[in-house]
């Protein structure tokens, strides 16, 4: 059977909850396309096992941006997820609602994303294992693990050095108060990766109403005049189509949505002309409003033993190998970056201006494809890393050919914005005011790399144009807003100008949220389930 009443085009993060929701009516039949494989490799259940697959071409986009002006003309490499749960799978499951003020800006331009309308779909999806909390959930399919009792011991030595830099340390910052110094919540259960399609899609994957189909590559979607009808995707090299007779719903990611439309006729008129595809719309914020984190980090010399003691040796790796397979606990279990926090960098007011990141060891990344995994260093050392929260740089993204297995061409356009560049100088700075606090400065043999030597702003700026790097967040290219003259879908995610398309990603951020992105994007998957049902 090719008729279903609601297509998913994508079974990454919001895609997997969005199905699942859907699929609860046995009256609907739902099918959820997706590119990648259904991802049973060991390396994608073992949290720590995402440095394996970072490089992994049968599991990952692989994407790379255009040279980047402001970042000595390198090319950018973003691993994307293609395998059911999408990036939810090969990310480092670091779990941030964001802050209110972050949807006090969405609610701005598409009512009904407020906080107070958020909120609930947030603690719908979270089943928090954490200290009980009327603000957390407690029920829902997707487990957040509290870290508290597994960290090492430098993570807690990172929290009392924040501490004595006069940033307190925040016990729960999902709680609605974000800024303190704090330990990273990660979503694993029982010791395993809790990816979306872990906890959303795989236990519905049994209900007769819902069709997966893995390894199906969407080539367009089908329209009558500027009504969406179906779908046209490649199955193992032969060309399917699929009917919808309600809905398609386009949940395929921030770089994958906007290519996809733009292939099928919805995108800027210029650029579909130029590469021959009969415009159906005008649509030229697709693709556009292209937002991302971008990460600096500082590697300390330590005097006591981190990770790459544990992580770097044979020995090492059978110890903790064994740890994971008798009592699924130890450094395998964990995120590498344990602790953290959101500061602000002046007046507190409104969502903070950086995230930090503390990683109890360290390592030296490989350029794209040189080796599939990022290997610790043979000597003991730790990382503190941090990123502006809001940045104001766009980019763009845009289709390069009629191909659809060619990747678009993406210009993140980095540090575009003189505010961003004080925000990067500003974070380098208080990095190294927490690293000179006693609780680490006793344990460092001091800062070892990028570049110690660095002192002023400009030599700053210089080490961060060469040593920056994305830390995965993009979103933002099919920006939701009630204005169809600056937004692409409205407040019920439907797509500006054309019937029965919808789309449910990260893709549709109106702004980059406070954090990592992912548990936004899950809850974009819920509220388009609450809203197609007709519950808000």
């Amino acid at each position: 059977m090719t008729e279903f009443d609601y297509i998913i085009v994508g079974a990454g993060s919001a895609g997997s909850a969005l199905a699942a929701r859907l699929s609860e009516d046995q009256n609907m039949r739902v099918l959820v396309l997706e590119a990648g494989p259904w991802g049973k490799h060991p390396w994608l259940h073992i949290p720590i096992g995402y440095g394996k697959v970072f490089y992994d071409r049968r599991f990952n986009w692989k994407y790379n941006t255009e040279p980047q002006t402001n970042l000595n003309n390198r090319s950018i490499y973003w691993p994307r997820g293609k395998v059911l749960g999408g990036s939810s799978a090969i990310n480092a499951m670091v779990y941030v609602r964001g802050h209110p003020g972050d949807f006090a800006e969405w609610e701005d331009v598409a009512p009904g994303w407020g906080w107070d309308d958020v909120e609930p779909m947030f603690r719908r999806m979270e089943n928090w294992q954490g200290a009980p909390d009327q603000k957390r959930g407690r029920s829902g399919p997707l487990e957040v693990t509290d870290v508290t009792s597994m960290v090492h011991p430098l993570s807690r030595a990172y929290l009392e050095a924040a501490e004595q830099a006069g940033i307190a340390t925040n016990p729960d910052y999902n709680s609605g108060d974000m800024d303190g110094a704090a330990l990273f919540q990660i979503t694993t259960k029982n010791g395993l990766r809790a990816s979306a399609a872990q906890a959303y899609l795989k236990p519905a994957a049994k209900r007769p109403n819902l069709k997966i189909v893995a390894r199906a590559h969407a080539t367009r979607v089908l329209l009558d005049g500027r009504i969406a009808t179906g779908i046209e995707y490649l199955l193992d090299g032969r060309r399917m189509t699929a009917t919808a007779r309600h809905e398609v719903i386009l949940c395929g990611g921030a770089i994958n949505t906007p290519q996809l439309l733009q292939l099928s006729g919805i995108g800027p008129a210029a650029l579909l002309q130029k590469h021959g595809i009969p415009v159906v719309k005008d649509a030229p914020h697709v693709g556009r409003n292209l937002a991302d984190h971008l990460g600096f980090e500082l590697v300390y010399a330590s005097k006591v033993p981190t990770l790459n003691q544990v992580l770097r040796p044979w020995w090492g790796k059978v110890k903790v190998g064994l740890e994971f397979m008798l009592r699924r606990t130890g450094p395998l279990t964990m995120s590498l970056n344990q602790g953290g926090g959101f500061v602000w960098l002046g007046e507190a007011d409104g969502p903070p201006d950086l995230q930090l990141y503390f990683m109890p060891m360290s390592y030296t990344r490989a350029p794209a494809g040189v080796r599939p995994l990022m290997n610790p260093d043979p000597f003991p050392a730790y990382k503190i890393g941090f990123n502006p929260c809001k940045p104001r740089s766009r980019g763009y993204l845009e289709i390069q050919s009629p191909d659809p297995m060619q990747a678009p061409r993406m210009d993140a356009n980095y540090l575009s914005d003189e505010r961003d560049w004080q925000e990067m100088i500003a974070g380098t700075r208080l990095v190294r005011d927490i690293a000179r606090m006693p609780a680490l400065a006793d344990i460092s043999d001091g800062e070892m790399a990028p570049a110690p030597e660095m002192e002023s702003d400009d030599d700053i700026m210089d080490v961060i144009r060469e040593h920056s790097w994305t830390v995965f967040h993009q979103c933002g290219t099919c920006r939701m807003g009630r204005d169809a003259s600056s937004a692409v879908v409205d407040q019920r995610l439907a797509v500006h100008g054309i019937n029965r398309l919808r789309i449910a990603d990260a893709s549709i951020f109106p702004t980059i949220p406070t954090g990592n992105t992912n548990a936004p994007a899950i809850m974009v998957g819920e509220k388009a389930a609450s809203i197609i049902r007709g519950e808000t």
